[in-house]
């Protein structure tokens, strides 16, 4: 508890945490934005996949168990 050692760790670790995210290239705010659309995009289409696929168990779980 209380080592020296171990409070010494810290800077170095904040400092490398600073130069990694001095490294990172964003996008531009074209890039974000036609990024953004095709995740609506692509969330749309799979929810209405997934729609889709519940109607049909749906009915056939219903035309089985009519029978």
């Amino acid at each position: 508890m209380g080592d020296s050692a171990e409070k010494q760790a810290h800077p170095g670790f904040f400092k490398g945490m600073k130069a990694e995210f001095k490294k990172i290239s964003w996008p531009d705010r074209q890039a974000t934005l036609k990024q953004s659309i095709a995740v609506v995009v692509i969330s749309i289409v799979v929810g209405i996949i997934i729609a889709i696929i519940d109607y049909v168990v749906k009915y056939g779980v219903n035309f089985l168990t009519s029978i």
